[in-house]
């Protein structure tokens, strides 16, 4: 697995942020190519501002499933209904509300 920085990441992705079943993900951030399982944790344990991730990039591998470790592109994560296309672990629908912290619109 991709190293994940953050507050608590568990072996999973959870952070103490979030942790419930189903955040199961880390995004990687443009500024470093640093994977966090929030936006929040970049804010917590990184020394620069976060920068999000390019649309121009959206092939490029940026989601980490936590529970198989696969790295999905932005358009696969997007596209993938709420659940890891390879292991089928359900992803938390609640992250979209928060999609222009991590990518860019």
């Amino acid at each position: 697995m991709p190293e994940v920085r953050g507050v608590g990441v568990d072996s999973e992705t959870r952070c103490a942020h979030y942790d419930t079943a189903r955040d199961v993900v880390a995004l990687k951030f443009a500024c470093c190519e640093t994977y966090y399982p929030c936006f929040q944790c970049h804010e917590a344990v990184a020394d620069h501002d976060a920068v999000v991730w390019p649309r121009a990039r959206f092939d490029e591998p940026a989601v980490l499933c936590g529970v198989c470790d696969t790295e999905l592109s932005v358009t696969a994560y997007l596209g993938a209904d709420d659940a890891c296309p390879a292991c089928g672990a359900a992803f938390n629908p609640g992250c979209r509300e928060h999609y222009n912290r991590y990518f860019e619109r």
